[in-house]
C-alpha cells in the first residue's frame, strides 16, 4: 500500500512557489554545453520530473547528443542538491519511463529530511561556479584537494581519473584546434550559438585568445605556442571522466559526477572548466584510449586550478521558462 504524507509523519508533498523557485533557479545554474540550457522542470506532489527539451540540437559539435545528456546530468546533480536543502529526501531514478522518453529522471521528494553540512556548502557553490576559460596562476592544487574533488564523483559506472603526462594531452588539444577552423558546418552551427554576448541561450564566447581551452576554435583564434599550451596543462590539474557504457545513461551519469567534483572544487576555493569538444573527435577519442589506457569511454575533462579573477555570470533563461506553465499559472 502507499504511504500518504500523513501516514509517514511528513508534510504534504505539495511544493510552494518559494520552494519551486529555489528547484529552478538551482537547474538554470547548471553547465551546459554551449550554455544551451537543454532542460525543463516539472513540479508535481511529493517529487520532480527533470526533462530533456528535445528541441535543443547541436548536429555538427554533438551529433550523438552526448554533451546534451551531460548537460542535463550537470542539472540533475544541481536539482538533486536543491531537493536536499529544502529539507526533503531525494530518491532518484534516472530515466525511469520508457514511454517518456524526454523524462531524464525523477526525484522522490516527499519525506522530510535536513540537509548534511557538505550538501549545504555544495548548494552554496551552485551560485557562484564559473567556467574559467583562461590560465590558472600556476599554484597547485594539493593531493588532498584534489583526492576530495575526485571522491565526489559518486554515480554509477563513472570514474574520475587526474591525468598525468601533459604533453599527450596539449598535442591532442592542439589538433582539436587547429582542424576545427576548417570545419565550415562546425563553424556555421558554432556562430549561430556564440555570434553575440547577449545570446540569451548560448555560449557568449568573448575572447577568440580563450577558445583553445575550451575545444571550440573560431576561424579567427589565435591559437597559443604548443610549448606554452604545455606548460600551462603541466600547472593545472586535470580530471578525466570515463563511464562504463557509451549510452545516454552513460552521458547523464558522466555529467552528474562531473558537476558533483566541479562543485566541490568550488567549496575548496578552485576555479574550474569543462571540455567535451576535442573527444568528440574520433581520432582524439582513439588515442586517448591508447596512451592513457583507458578502460572505460571518456566523456568529459574538468580543469582545475587557482584564479585570481572571478568569471562574469552567463545570462540565463528565466525560471518561468523552466518550470513551465502550471508555475505561471500559480503565481
Amino acid at each position: 500500500m502507499e504511504k500518504t504524507a500523513a501516514a509517514t509523519g511528513c508534510r504534504s508533498g505539495e511544493w510552494t512557489l518559494a520552494e519551486a523557485e529555489v528547484l529552478g533557479r538551482s537547474v538554470l545554474c547548471a553547465p551546459s554545453v554551449h550554455r544551451a540550457q537543454p532542460w525543463r522542470v516539472e513540479l508535481i506532489d511529493g517529487a520532480v520530473l527533470l526533462r530533456e527539451r528535445v528541441g535543443v540540437a547541436l548536429p555538427q559539435q554533438d551529433p550523438r547528443r552526448r554533451d546534451l545528456a551531460m548537460s542535463c546530468g550537470t542539472a540533475l546533480a544541481n536539482l538533486e542538491l536543491a531537493v536536499r536543502v529544502l529539507g526533503r529526501r531525494a530518491d532518484v531514478a534516472v530515466l525511469p519511463d520508457p514511454a517518456q522518453p524526454d523524462v531524464v529522471a525523477r526525484v522522490e521528494a516527499a519525506e522530510l529530511l535536513p540537509p548534511t553540512d557538505l550538501e549545504l556548502q555544495r548548494y552554496g557553490a551552485i551560485m557562484v561556479r564559473r567556467g574559467h576559460r583562461g590560465a590558472f596562476t600556476g599554484l597547485p592544487v594539493s593531493v588532498e584537494q584534489t583526492a576530495r574533488v575526485v571522491a565526489a564523483a559518486v554515480a554509477t559506472g563513472v570514474e574520475a581519473t587526474r591525468l598525468e603526462g601533459m604533453e599527450r594531452l596539449a598535442n591532442f588539444f592542439e589538433h582539436a584546434a587547429r582542424s576545427l577552423p576548417d570545419d565550415a558546418a562546425y563553424q556555421d552551427e558554432l556562430a549561430l550559438w556564440t555570434i553575440r554576448d547577449e545570446h540569451r541561450h548560448g555560449a557568449g564566447m568573448r575572447s577568440p585568445a580563450e577558445l583553445p581551452w575550451a575545444g571550440a576554435a573560431r576561424r579567427a583564434t589565435v591559437l597559443p605556442d604548443l610549448l606554452v599550451l604545455r606548460d600551462r596543462l603541466d600547472a593545472e590539474t586535470v580530471l578525466l571522466f570515463t563511464t562504463a557504457e557509451d549510452t545516454r545513461i552513460g552521458h547523464l551519469h558522466a555529467g552528474y559526477a562531473l558537476e558533483r567534483c566541479w562543485l566541490e572544487g568550488v567549496t575548496l576555493g578552485l576555479a574550474g572548466a569543462v571540455l567535451t569538444q576535442p573527444l568528440r573527435m574520433p581520432e582524439v577519442r582513439s588515442a586517448l584510449c591508447e596512451d592513457y589506457r583507458l578502460a572505460g569511454f571518456p566523456q568529459a575533462l574538468l580543469r582545475l586550478g587557482r584564479s585570481t579573477r572571478v568569471a562574469r555570470s552567463s545570462l540565463r533563461r528565466g525560471v518561468a521558462e523552466v518550470l513551465g506553465d502550471r508555475w505561471r499559472e500559480r503565481r
